[in-house]
């Protein structure tokens, strides 16, 4: 705790892209904060050095809360005196220095994949499950993954009025939650791609991408690619899974039926997905329209007549979930189908991690555990 009474915040990983916009979003909310501190993250070469050797992002300047503020090397002695931790880095960096923060005595808060299946480590989105931050036995918080966060809050406040009971997703994924190697080869693909033919026979674009389709199985420009992660069993991809598992642990339904496929398309940040969701008893479209209107973190924006819903390209840079396309199941009175989109970096990522900190910041008398 500083001497103002306030509590102290750490931003680890502070340099990278979700780390930016933390920064931004920090800068644009209520100050709960007294020190920020802001904590470089290691080349791989040095995960496993308990040195914490100085990486060539340490020693800049970065501007937060209007101020500039001297990025220090990730250390053990870099979380004295922090009460919450922030970790924007990637999962291996986070799951052997989370613990350490937490055993300096800060409350971590992980943007990563780190943490998010265990079940001592709640998996919190504030605007549904907030309590679930309070019990943290390792000193860990969890925040779930990009696309996960792109649907739930608006799930969320469906499921607290109808009571979810089975889930269809397609996810349509931005390159930016690729991270940097993803939104650098889109562009690179475009100049290739831009003021030509291609993508009028079949392989052309592959023909002239040749082998630089990046961190992606196939080329992204012109094109749509159903792969997002890694493999997992029977053919399943590991961002399919995160999507079942964590909307299943962020609800408190550990048997809910969910069915998911992801979609890599052209588009630089904002993740969309079409949603299929069941409920426990009949739904009618005005209530449901009614609670995504006043859900908090929700907008609603739904007149197909009027050429009116949700878009990536209208959506990107804000933080809300936005809706659309709203329309109850043809053939099931109890299921409703919906489009939304949410900035992957923002609410996706960035947001989400400063809300959970907020959380643990207002707490009545904050104790790091």
């Amino acid at each position: 705790m500083t001497p103002s009474g306030r509590p102290a915040l750490a931003v680890v990983g502070a340099t990278g892209a979700v780390g930016r916009v933390l920064l931004t979003i920090l800068s644009q909310r209520a100050d709960v904060w007294g020190e920020i501190r802001l904590i470089a993250s290691p080349p791989s070469s040095q995960l496993r050095s308990s040195r914490g050797d100085p990486p060539r992002t340490a020693g800049r300047k970065l501007a937060v809360r209007g101020e500039e503020v001297e990025v220090v090397a990730l250390t053990e002695d870099a979380f004295d005196g922090v009460d919450v931790a922030l970790f924007a880095v990637p999962a291996e960096v986070a799951g052997q220095w989370a613990p350490v923060a937490a055993a300096r005595g800060a409350v971590v808060v992980d943007n990563s994949a780190a943490f998010r299946t265990d079940a001592d480590v709640p998996l919190v989105v504030p605007e549904v499950n907030a309590h679930a931050a309070r019990r943290r036995p390792r000193g860990i918080v969890s925040s779930p993954h990009c696309t996960t966060l792109s649907m739930i809050v608006a799930l969320g406040a469906l499921h607290a009025e109808f009571g979810l009971r089975e889930l269809v997703l397609s996810s349509y994924q931005a390159v930016s939650g690729a991270g940097r190697a993803g939104v650098e080869t889109l562009r690179r693909q475009l100049s290739l791609v831009a003021g030509t033919e291609l993508g009028t026979s079949p392989g052309d674009v592959r023909r002239a991408v040749g082998d630089d389709t990046g961190p992606f199985p196939e080329p992204v420009a012109l094109n749509v690619v159903p792969w997002a992660g890694t493999l997992c069993d029977d053919g399943w991809s590991s961002e399919e899974m995160a999507l079942r598992d964590e909307s299943r642990k962020i609800l408190g339904l550990p048997r809910l039926p969910v069915a998911v496929t992801c979609v890599r398309v052209p588009v630089i940040t904002t993740h969309s997905l079409t949603v299929h969701a069941r409920f426990e008893d009949e739904v009618t479209v005005d209530r449901a329209r009614e609670i995504l209107a006043t859900a908090p973190g929700v907008v609603l924006y739904d007149d197909p007549a009027a050429g009116e819903f949700p878009t990536p390209a209208d959506v990107v840079g804000t933080d809300p979930a936005w809706v659309g396309r709203v329309r109850r199941a043809l053939d099931d009175p109890t299921a409703l189908e919906f489009f939304v989109c949410g900035d992957n970096l923002r609410k996706g990522a960035a947001l989400n991690t400063a809300q959970i900190a907020e959380l643990v910041a207002a707490e009545a008398s904050f104790t790091a555990p």
